[in-house]
Order: C-alpha cells, then sequence, then structure tokens
C-alpha cells in the first residue's frame, strides 16, 4: 500500500489486515529467538485469529476486494 493511502484509510479492512500481518511477523521472529515466551505467543495467536475473522468479514461482504488483498 502507498504511505497516502494507508494515512487516509486508517480503518479499513485492508489497512487492518496489512498493520495486523505486520504484528505478526514481527511476533513470529520474536518468537524464533524465544521459544518460551509464552505471553508473547498467546498475543501472536490473538493477531491471527483476529485477522482471520477480518479476512473472513471481508471475503463474505466484498469478494474482489478480498481477491485484491489476498493477491
Amino acid at each position: 500500500m502507498v504511505k497516502e493511502e494507508k494515512e487516509e484509510n486508517r480503518g479499513s479492512v485492508e489497512f487492518q489486515v496489512f498493520s495486523f500481518t505486520n504484528k505478526i511477523r514481527r511476533l513470529a521472529s520474536h518468537l524464533e529467538l524465544h521459544k518460551k515466551d509464552f505471553s508473547s505467543e498467546r498475543g501472536l495467536r490473538r493477531l491471527l485469529g483476529k485477522r482471520r475473522r477480518l479476512l473472513a468479514y471481508l471475503a463474505k461482504k466484498n469478494r474482489v476486494r478480498y481477491k485484491k488483498l489476498i493477491g
């Protein structure tokens, strides 16, 4: 996403999924180094669930935007 688009559409489903994906990647790399950090693992699971629910919502409401986001 272009920086201008991100600033304008912070509440959009696409931006939220993009933001969750970045947080998930950061937490996953953290957990590779700190395997016994269970509180971070719990946070990662919550983020994965939120992202999954947002993607399911977008797939149900607007299939075109969902396909564009996945692609």
